[in-house]
């Protein structure tokens, strides 16, 4: 009985250290969303002599000049456009490549499979000069094209692996009694990979947007005109044409962060879940 107890005490205090570690990890994580927020309610000058003071007086105004003198709307809807259409695209190309990779058995499979998780090494900036003449030359310049087509091929690789480890996992029994029914490839796909697939499906979508939305280096490379810029460059502006105004800038950084952290609040228990199943049944 002694033993017992001394057990149950034992894995009370490990659990409260590991509590203790994740609780500094959540402050260390959340306080420089608070610091920006706290920040964004002050004139410039507060900002710079008392930045971890709350303000003396709550005002609205960094916000209204964030729109007035900046086009965010305009800017959400370019950053929306091509993360959403970037997303779309690499979810439906990943999770049919990755069907085709799991299911079939093809001549070159294995130097293919080899080729996808090889592409992994390549950092993008080794392949934006090609990319930058290639859309040069189809004028796709200062168009969304542009960063949408080289961010859906940056993004396939990581896409494919994911995919292809959770689909390994999935039982294909059901498959098999569905082309018993008459069902073609392409029902088995939509009716059965699919919503099987979810979780990964949501893993690699949130982890495509945040890269996509987040990706300030082909936004600049790819667009030049102020009319078509994302977020992430417009907020580049900011520091640079406004670079002294530091409310400004920490109320426009509030507004840009908040469809990534509503994004996160929404998917978070299917990424985590995606990424785990996939981990284990890969």
């Amino acid at each position: 009985m002694a033993a017992i107890m001394k057990k149950k005490r034992k894995f009370k205090i490990s659990n409260v250290f590991i509590y203790l570690i994740l609780s500094i990890w959540a402050i260390t994580t959340i306080f420089p969303f608070v610091w920006i927020v706290n920040n964004s309610f002050k004139p410039s000058s507060e900002v710079m002599n008392h930045s971890f003071s709350l303000p003396k007086k709550f005002s609205k105004q960094n916000y209204t000049n964030a729109f007035d003198k900046l086009n965010i709307l305009a800017a959400y809807k370019n950053s929306f456009l091509i993360s959403g259409s970037v997303t779309i695209a690499v979810m439906v190309l990943a999770s049919m490549m990755a069907f085709a990779m799991t299911r079939y058995q093809f001549r070159g499979k294995e130097i293919l499979n080899s080729l996808i998780v090889a592409s992994l090494m390549f950092p993008v900036y080794s392949t934006i000069i090609p990319i930058f003449k290639m859309m040069s030359k189809t004028s796709l310049l200062n168009h969304p094209l542009s960063v949408i087509l080289p961010q859906t091929a940056g993004n396939l690789s990581f896409a494919v692996v994911v995919m292809t480890g959770y689909l390994r996992g999935i039982p294909i029994e059901m498959e098999e009694a569905a082309y018993m029914e008459g069902a073609n490839v392409w029902k088995v796909f939509i009716k059965i990979i699919v919503p099987l697939a979810k979780p990964a499906l949501a893993t690699v979508a949130i982890f495509c947007f945040l890269w996509s939305y987040n990706d300030l280096f082909t936004q600049l490379i790819m667009i030049r005109r102020r009319t078509q810029y994302p977020i992430c460059a417009l907020l580049n502006e900011i520091s640079s044409k406004y670079g002294t105004d530091y409310g400004l800038m920490a109320s426009s950084i509030a507004i840009i962060i908040i469809p990534v952290i509503l994004v996160y609040i929404v998917l978070q228990k299917k990424i985590i879940k995606g990424l785990t199943a996939g981990a284990i049944k890969g």
